[in-house]
């Protein structure tokens, strides 16, 4: 889909800006192409320059509770300082490197309601548009998907996803946002968690995995939260038995009993290889202080409170099966209505940014 708008800072008869991005979806710190295509208007235009922005909805939590809103993570110069001449067509092809933290939005073509866009910024005669915006659709890496797909077999079930404004400390976060992708436990852990969140952050080398369970308390106990986080290699994924090593590290989450600080509000558990070296993996766990901060007030912890994040439509328990999580994601009709959510949640933004200025 190619939102197309008038340059609207010229005015009727400024030149139009169409962009194109190459068909199916790109991996994080993978290339994305595809071709700014412009028209000239009713007299000729230096265009000073294009810029490409890649756009985020993400969610913020503060005292008062929750907001929404738009963040720019990534910015590229594309192309510019040319004569575009009155009614000329002229197209300027482009290829850039997404961010390796860039979130998912799909799972084997099933989106997981994420909202990321693309966003065109023409600079004419001084004067600076955001013309033209397109969805971004990012598919996993080979070590995202076979982490996912593990959880699946092992009666995980997929309940929302977001974007979180926000740094998980003791990690090596460069976006001040992080994706959360929270799962329903399987019966055989029902008992002991409420759901547990799954973070990746991806570098060029390896992939973070951050991972978050919500703990029931019992008769002499409060529930909490647990956070541990491993560290695994892009390289031999597919030698690698997912399903019995994200069970020990599931396992391990559980049954550590982290220690707190003043608040309560997060806890740290040290994370060893133990016997997980018998089948050569090519991962590293390591363990250390992690906890995550929001927004005006420090480390924030969710505690009972993640339920209201689930989106409509996105609260359909994932059976195991040989499509692990992505089986019964979302339905055509919710699809749909995501990429509309895009069109719609970044043109109210865009009308704001106008208002302000």
């Amino acid at each position: 889909m190619v939102f197309k708008r008038l340059l609207g800072t010229l005015g009727v008869g400024g030149p139009t800006v169409d962009t194109a991005l190459d068909p199916g979806a790109v991996l994080p710190g993978g290339a994305l192409s595809g071709q700014v295509h412009l028209k000239g208007g009713d007299s000729d235009f230096t265009i000073e320059h294009i810029t490409l922005e890649l756009v985020a909805r993400i969610e913020a939590e503060h005292d008062d509770g929750e907001s929404e809103g738009a963040v720019v993570f990534e910015r590229f110069s594309v192309g510019g300082n040319f004569r575009l001449a009155t009614g000329e067509l002229h197209s300027v092809p482009f290829s850039v490197m997404v961010p390796w933290e860039t979130p998912i939005t799909e799972l084997y073509g099933q989106g997981l309601g994420i909202v990321l866009g693309v966003r065109t910024e023409l600079a004419v005669a001084g004067a600076k548009d955001k013309g033209d915006l397109d969805p971004l659709a990012m598919r996993p890496l080979p070590a995202q998907e076979a982490i996912l797909e593990a959880l699946g077999q092992l009666g995980f079930g997929f309940k929302s996803a977001d974007l979180e404004y926000g740094h998980i400390g003791g990690t090596g976060q460069q976006l001040p946002f992080y994706q959360e992708i929270e799962l329903t436990p399987p019966p055989q852990y029902a008992h002991q968690i409420n759901e547990v969140e799954v973070t990746f952050l991806a570098g060029p080398a390896e992939l973070e995995v951050v991972l978050e369970a919500d703990k029931r308390g019992g008769f002499f106990s409060e529930g909490h939260d647990a956070l541990t986080r491993f560290t695994v290699s892009h390289h031999g994924v597919e030698q690698v038995n997912w399903n019995a090593e994200v069970d020990s590290w599931i396992r391990q989450m559980v049954e550590h009993r982290a220690s707190y600080g003043g608040h309560g509000s997060h806890g740290h558990v040290d994370s060893h290889h133990g016997g997980h070296h018998g089948h050569g993996a090519p991962y590293a766990s390591y363990g250390g202080h992690t906890h995550k901060d929001g927004p005006g007030h420090g480390d924030h912890h969710h505690g009972d409170s993640h339920g209201h994040r689930s989106g409509p439509g996105m609260g359909t328990a994932i059976a195991a099966g040989a499509a692990g999580l992505a089986v019964g994601v979302v339905g055509g009709m919710v699809a749909a209505e995501v990429v509309d959510e895009v069109g719609d949640f970044f043109e109210d933004d865009e009308e704001e940014e106008g208002e302000a200025d």
